[in-house]
C-alpha cells in the first residue's frame, strides 16, 4: 500500500503563493491595524459580556437524552480501543494509529469543537472510564493549580509531535496513549469529574476551542445559538490558561522554524533531540514574553476597579488568542490534514495488519492533486488575518470593559503591536522556504 505517515508540516514556499511575500505580509499588518482604529472609533462600550443567545430546547433534550449520551460514550471507547489496538498490535510499517492521533484527533479537534460545541467532554472515553469507579467524595483539586496538568501534558504531546525523531513510530504512539490514559483515569478516580476540565489536555484544548463556536451552554446547562465572540469571552481567566495558549501559539510557530531551509542547514549536523528541544522552548517562550510584556504594558492606563480577575491582565486577554491559535493551526495544517488524513482511512482496511482489506482501499495511493498550492497558501494566509482580526475584535472588546473612554486606544497600542507581529511573524512562517 502506497500510504505513510509524512512529517508534521503543513506545505509551504513562497513559491506557492499567489502575491509576493513581503506584500502578503504589509497587506495582512495594515488589515489588523485598521481593523483596530475602526473599532477605536465605533465600539466603545462592551457588546460580548453577558449576551444571551437563542436557546436551543430541542437540540438539549437530544444531546442530553440518556440515548444519546450512551451512543457517545461507546463511540468514544470504542475509538480509544480501536487506537490502542492498532498502534500496539498492528502492522509498524503500515500503522493508521499515528495518523488517527496527529491528524483526526488533534487536528481534527478544530472543526469539531467549532462546528459542535462542547461535545468532547461527551464522548470523552477517560472520563467514562473513570466514572466506572464510584466514590462517594473525591480529593479536591489543588488551590492554585487549575490548567497547568493540562498544559504539562500537551507540552509532552507537542514534544512528541514536534521533536521526537520517532514520534510517528506506532509503538511510540500506543506508549503515549496509554500512558497519558493510565494518568488521566487515574486522577480522575482520585479528583473526580472536575479533573478533566483542567487536567486532560485533550478535553481542555477541545473546550478552548469550543468557546469560539455558534453552539454553547448557557447559565442553566441548555444549548444555545449564539455569537461565537461572546461565547469567547465567557473563558475563565485561571491560572495556566496563558501558558496553555501562548504554548499552542508558540510550538506552531516552532513548526514553521523547523521547516525553513536555514534552521536544517545550522542544526543538521547538530543533536536532534536536544536542539529542537531548546528550539521548541525558545520559541513559545518569545511568544509568552511578546503577549505578557503587551498586556502589561496595557496595564500603564488606569483600569476600572474590579475589572480585572485572578489571572491579570494577561488573563483578561487570553481569549484573543483562540482566534489567533486557531488560525495558526488551520494555516499549517489544512494541507496535512487533507492529504495525510487520507492515510487514516486508507490504512484503516487492515488496522492490525492481519492481512485485511475490510474497506476495500487496499493498494490505494494518497491523491496529492486535489488541491492546488495557490489555494493552499490563499488558505494559508486567509486563516491568519481572520484570526487575528477576530483576535483583535475580542480584544477591543474586552478593552471597553476595562478602561475609560479616553484612555481606550491608547491603552490598546501595546496589543495592537503584538497582534500586527503576529500576524507577519505567522505569514512569513508558513510561507518562507
Amino acid at each position: 500500500m502506497l500510504v505513510q505517515l509524512l512529517p508534521l508540516h503543513g506545505i509551504g514556499g513562497r513559491g506557492d503563493l499567489p502575491v509576493p511575500l513581503w506584500l502578503a505580509i504589509y497587506s495582512a499588518g495594515a488589515a489588523v491595524a485598521v481593523s483596530f482604529f475602526a473599532l477605536a472609533a465605533f465600539w466603545s462600550r462592551p457588546r460580548f459580556e453577558g449576551t444571551v443567545g437563542r436557546p436551543l430546547g430541542v437540540l438539549t433534550r437530544i444531546v442530553d437524552a440518556p440515548a444519546t449520551r450512551v451512543v457517545l460514550k461507546v463511540v468514544g471507547l470504542a475509538l480509544l480501543g480501536l487506537l490502542l489496538g492498532a498502534a500496539w498490535l498492528g502492522d509498524p510499517s503500515l500503522n493508521p494509529a499515528p495518523t488517527w492521533l496527529y491528524v483526526w484527533i488533534w487536528v481534527g479537534i478544530i472543526p469539531l469543537s467549532l462546528l459542535c460545541g462542547p461535545i468532547w467532554r461527551l464522548a470523552n472515553p477517560l472520563r467514562t472510564i473513570a466514572g466506572v469507579v464510584r466514590r462517594t467524595s473525591y480529593r479536591p483539586l489543588p488551590r492554585g493549580i487549575a490548567y497547568w496538568p493540562a498544559v504539562a501534558g500537551l507540552a509532552g504531546f507537542l514534544w512528541l509531535e514536534l521533536v521526537y525523531p520517532e514520534g510517528s513510530d506506532p509503538r511510540v504512539v500506543a506508549i503515549f496513549a496509554t500512558t497519558y490514559a493510565v494518568l488521566n483515569v487515574a486522577a480522575g478516580i482520585v479528583y473526580g469529574p472536575a479533573w478533566f476540565g483542567t487536567g486532560d489536555s485533550f478535553e481542555v484544548y477541545a473546550e478552548v476551542l469550543a468557546r469560539l463556536s455558534p453552539l454553547g451552554r448557557d447559565g442553566r446547562g441548555r444549548l444555545e445559538l449564539r455569537n461565537p465572540l461572546a461565547g469567547l469571552a465567557t473563558m475563565p481567566q485561571q491560572p495556566g490558561i496563558v501558558g496553555l495558549l501562548c504554548l499552542l501559539l508558540g510550538s506552531t510557530a516552532f513548526d514553521g522554524i523547523s521547516r525553513w531551509s536555514v534552521w536544517t542547514r545550522l542544526t543538521g549536523d547538530l543533536p536532534h533531540i536536544p536542539v529542537y528541544t531548546l528550539g521548541l522552548i525558545a520559541a513559545v517562550a518569545v511568544v509568552t514574553a511578546v503577549f505578557l510584556l503587551a498586556a502589561r504594558t496595557t496595564g500603564s492606563a488606569r483600569i476600572r476597579a474590579g475589572a480585572v480577575g485572578a489571572a491579570g491582565l494577561p488573563g483578561a486577554f487570553v481569549h484573543s488568542l483562540v482566534p489567533i491559535a486557531i488560525g495558526y493551526a488551520v494555516a499549517h495544517y489544512f494541507s496535512f490534514a487533507l492529504f495525510q488524513g487520507q492515510a487514516g482511512w486508507l490504512l484503516a482496511t487492515d488496522p492490525f495488519g492481519r492481512g485485511w482489506d475490510l474497506l476495500g482501499t487496499n493498494g490505494t495511493p494518497i491523491d496529492y492533486a486535489f488541491l492546488g498550492t495557490g489555494l493552499i497558501a490563499g488558505v494559508q494566509i486567509g486563516a491568519i488575518v481572520l484570526g487575528h482580526v477576530l483576535g483583535v475584535v475580542s480584544a477591543h472588546d474586552r478593552a471597553t470593559g476595562l478602561f475609560r473612554r479616553r484612555q481606550l486606544r491608547r491603552a490598546q497600542y501595546p496589543m495592537l503591536a503584538a497582534m500586527v507581529a503576529f500576524t507577519a511573524g505567522g505569514i512569513a512562517l508558513v510561507t518562507a522556504s
